[in-house]
């Protein structure tokens, strides 16, 4: 049987049944968009709770609505557990990829699904991995697991990686181009075939390594400019210098420059994660990564400097958090600032309490106790020594917090002018 053939053919006729594993950011999204485009698709996430809302027609991320969900039930069965993976004849990984205490890249994620699935594998099937990760990783960690069969021949794989970006109003899932690569050119043009099926731009790299490079290069290239604003912020606060009017005055050279903005650090499932997951490959080959490396610390010691500087101006013992999503108008928390600001708040012993109106409880396996969203009124705000902008939503009467607050921390330039009572940091 010629098994390149037969998928390729299913997937031309929308027949193919689409398995994501991992039904977080990217995979949910991903999940709808294939079934928008009229395939079947089995989406598969360990989160009983994830699955159970799923279920009764729930969306529990910010920008995907209950209707978005509804609208698409009948194309989509979710599942707790794998045993239907055997019925997919593609199977997409949405995992986590994060890093560990130690900085280093964090695959156990990926490694516990392809534990799972293993023994559920069979003949025709695709595997695509679109977490973030090093170069290398979906030869050498992923390939073992299919020893068993030939691939390019009789199983396929490969790798595309996201380009997720919540929230975006000018870009969508299935407007922003999509980078393929496969194991062999049968894995690369299967790849192709599928997402030229949802999303109107594909396009196609040499290998799986260079895809994985240009992942952790995109967002690298704005972690990088990143970190060179916010020290540039720190400068321009020694000099008693407004960072953000420098960056207006700039962005009227008309070639050359790209404006970026400074804030409390980075958030998110990429920019704070890949410079350190470049780093550490480019270290196993003996290549030193000074630039990189040092543009995530830069942004990872921000909440120790604001806080720093902040303490240089009053004492505080009671500190509240505005915004707790890494990003405007999202609910994602992960790898927030404001989990950095809660953790080196708790080492001082300075209470710290949230608001944020799109996280209900902020959970983080980096906080001890869960922190529940407090309601903002003009008693509250005042009985806090120092509120900190962390996350500028849209939907934040800022007026108020501006009339009651003692203390100002404005890392988000959400007020014109700087004043005893705000503080540009």
């Amino acid at each position: 049987m010629n098994f390149y053939s037969a998928l390729s053919n299913k997937i031309s006729k929308k027949t193919a049944k689409i398995g994501i594993v991992g039904l977080g950011y990217v995979g949910l999204p991903l999940a709808l968009q294939f079934a928008k485009k009229n395939f079947k698709v089995l989406g598969f996430d360990i989160d009983i709770n994830k699955i159970s809302l799923l279920k009764k027609n729930k969306s529990y991320i910010k920008h995907i609505s209950n209707k978005q969900i509804k609208k698409y039930k009948n194309r989509i069965k979710f599942e707790k557990s794998f045993e239907k993976i055997i019925f997919a004849d593609v199977i997409i990984l949405c995992l986590p990829t994060p890093i560990t205490d130690k900085l280093k890249p964090d695959l156990s994620y990926i490694k516990k699904t392809l534990e799972n699935i293993k023994d559920l594998l069979s003949e025709g099937q695709i595997i695509i991995l679109e977490s973030s990760t090093y170069p290398g990783s979906t030869r050498d960690f992923i390939s073992p697991y299919l020893k068993s069969f030939v691939i390019g021949k009789n199983f396929f794989l490969g790798y595309s990686p996201e380009r997720e970006d919540p929230n975006n109003k000018k870009y969508s899932l299935e407007t922003i181009p999509k980078i393929c690569s496969g194991f062999t050119n049968n894995c690369l043009n299967i790849t192709k075939n599928l997402y030229s099926k949802i999303i109107k731009k594909v396009v196609a790299v040499s290998n799986l390594e260079t895809a994985e490079f240009v992942k952790l290069y995109e967002n690298i290239y704005r972690s990088v400019n990143i970190g060179l604003v916010n020290e540039m912020k720190m400068i321009a606060n020694k000099l008693d210098l407004n960072i953000y009017e420098i960056i207006k005055a700039a962005k009227t050279k008309p070639f050359g420059f790209q404006a970026f903005y400074p804030g409390p650090g980075v958030g998110g499932h990429c920019i704070p994660v890949d410079p350190y997951y470049l780093s550490w490959i480019a270290n196993k080959n003996n290549i030193k990564t000074n630039l990189i490396y040092h543009a995530g610390r830069i942004n990872s010691f921000m909440p120790n400097w604001i806080i720093s500087e902040t303490l240089k101006k009053k004492k505080i013992k009671k500190v509240l958090i505005i915004g707790v999503a890494y990003k405007k108008d999202l609910d994602d928390t992960r790898e927030s600032p404001s989990i950095d600001f809660i953790k080196i708040l708790n080492k001082k012993k300075i209470s710290v309490d949230i608001h944020d109106p799109n996280v209900k409880i902020l959970k983080s396996r980096k906080l001890k106790i869960n922190y529940i969203s407090k309601k903002l009124n003009s008693k509250m705000l005042k009985k806090y020594d120092c509120i900190i902008i962390s996350t500028d939503h849209s939907n934040i009467d800022y007026s108020l917090i501006k009339k009651n607050a003692k203390l100002i921390v404005d890392t988000r330039d959400k007020f014109d002018r700087k004043s005893n009572k705000i503080l540009k940091l």
